[in-house]
């Protein structure tokens, strides 16, 4: 029997890089693809875009930003999701408030004259403390950032969020929510009450990490997406 399609989805100015580790280590249980999230004008236009993607029945994994389009495909098409992993991420609408701010941060950085990417300012808020002086890891979340750019930035800033709690309530499949102990972008509490409005979901915290699970602690990521993925 063919194994199952898995669908990664990257977050706000990630790309395949963000996924790296568990593509290669999930090859022997699934067929993993990183999805492309870098065009669209909504979470609903971006969703539609994957699904064109993906198989009749797969797996899917959002992270971040990518959670969200995750969401947003669960609300299309729930019927052929047949297991759901949300990784640091919201399920709640944005505030008028955070809104502003995040399109107020767009504006900014169209009108720079240079695109900083993951500044040392955004390590701090990014990453667990323990993993803000790994230059390796620094130096490879910033290069996403360039190869992506300032253009990327604006576009998915600028995307208001939806409210997604009734999608999740209704969820049926396998659903793993997981966050790093240490992520204050979205914290442990929002997943905790993110895992009880899901019927059977698994929560995992994430060990010395902070948003980038994938990155900062690829191991035990890619541990929790396999037993995910052997659920029954």
């Amino acid at each position: 029997m063919a194994l199952p399609q898995l669908i990664l989805i990257p977050g706000r100015l990630n790309d395949h890089g963000l996924w790296r580790h568990q593509v290669d280590a999930l090859k022997d249980v699934c067929r993993p693809v990183v999805a492309d999230v870098t065009r669209g004008r909504s979470f609903a236009e971006l969703a539609a875009s994957v699904l064109t993607m993906a198989e009749d029945q797969f797996a899917l994994a959002g992270f971040s930003f990518g959670g969200i389009v995750a969401m947003d495909m669960v609300r299309q098409a729930p019927e052929r999701i047949r297991r759901l992993a949300l990784l640091d991420t919201v399920m709640l609408p944005d505030t008028e408030e955070s809104l502003a701010a995040r399109r107020k941060t767009a504006d900014m950085a169209e009108r720079a004259t240079r695109f900083h990417g993951f500044s040392d300012q955004l390590a701090s808020a990014y990453l667990a403390p323990q993993n803000r002086e790994n230059a390796e890891l620094v130096a490879e979340i910033r290069a996403m950032t360039e190869r992506l750019g300032t253009d990327v930035f604006v576009r998915q800033t600028r995307l208001p969020r939806p409210d997604n709690r009734a999608a999740l309530a209704a969820l049926a499949c396998p659903v793993l929510v997981a966050c790093g102990e240490e992520d204050v972008l979205t914290p442990p509490e929002s997943h905790r009450d993110m895992a009880s409005l899901i019927p059977g979901a698994n929560l995992v915290m994430i060990p010395d990490a902070g948003h980038m699970t994938p990155l900062e602690q690829p191991e035990a990521v890619t541990t929790a997406l396999r037993n995910w993925l052997s659920r029954a």
